[in-house]
């Protein structure tokens, strides 16, 4: 059975699938995806384990089975083809579609992603890496997951946006399920998904990759994965880390909106 996720529709044109982060949701993608519903359809996905789709019953959060979920979202909507948008997790997951339903994804945006590790001694270095820290949130509490979380020095860039900015970001991920984000940690997490490099020459549409400059392994890995993309384009963001379209929202949404005029062909 595959699991119905939460989904929010707003816009209109053709179809624009957005998936937010580990410990994002819905509402951490919107700043973004209200800047192109004048030419999409956008809809926004809380993943599994995230936001209102919280845990899953039966909870089934692997990653491939993730990927038939979003499939699922669009034949419930009768949707031939879409664009999709994704940014880290959601980043792996959009490129997974396009890997993997090339028949069904028009083209794909890829913000602060990857296509996971590339061997097999990896992969399992960071499955047991995210099971210690899954562990972690069970016995210290969401609260300090969180806390956790936002120190990495991956989000080190983001302090910069102000206490009133990381205050509003510190709720929106206390208000996840922290059994759902153990769930997504340790089924859809970089360990847990297949490795796509072997992959992208099959990827049959255009490619944004977008880096935030500060973001050296991130920057690394987008022109790793252009190389073996077959139309892929990189968008290297200023005054940015990992999460470039919070950061510096405005030049983001110029490159998106600009690469979207150009899968339509205006």
């Amino acid at each position: 059975m595959t699991a119905d996720l939460h989904v929010e529709v707003e816009g209109d044109g053709p179809a624009l699938l957005m998936l937010h982060g580990f410990t994002g949701s819905t509402a951490a993608m919107w700043p973004l995806g209200r800047t192109v519903t004048d030419r999409r359809m956008v809809l926004a996905v809380d993943l599994p384990g995230h936001g209102r789709t919280g845990l899953l019953d039966p909870p089934d959060h692997r990653f491939e089975s993730t990927l038939d979920a979003l499939v699922h979202i669009l034949d419930q909507r009768d949707i031939d083809e879409a664009d999709v948008l994704g940014y880290s997790m959601g980043g792996r997951l959009a490129l997974g579609l396009a890997v993997r339903h090339p028949e069904r994804i028009r083209s794909t945006i890829l913000i602060g992603s990857t296509a996971g590790y590339p061997t097999d001694a990896e992969r399992a270095a960071r499955r047991r890496s995210d099971a210690a820290l899954a562990d972690d949130l069970v016995e210290q509490g969401l609260e300090w997951f969180v806390d956790h979380w936002m120190a990495l020095p991956l989000f080190a860039s983001q302090q910069r946006l102000g206490d009133l900015f990381l205050a509003g970001t510190r709720a929106q991920r206390l208000s996840n399920d922290p059994d759902g984000l153990v769930a997504s940690l340790l089924g859809s997490g970089t360990g847990a998904q297949p490795s796509f490099w072997g992959g992208l020459h099959g990827v049959s549409g255009p490619v944004l990759l977008v880096v935030g400059e500060e973001d050296a392994r991130y920057r690394r890995l987008a022109f790793r994965m252009a190389s073996g993309l077959p139309n892929a384009t990189i968008e290297v963001v200023p005054e940015a880390g990992h999460a470039a379209h919070v950061e510096n929202l405005p030049a983001v949404a110029t490159a998106v909106a600009e690469f979207l005029a150009g899968v339509d062909g205006t």
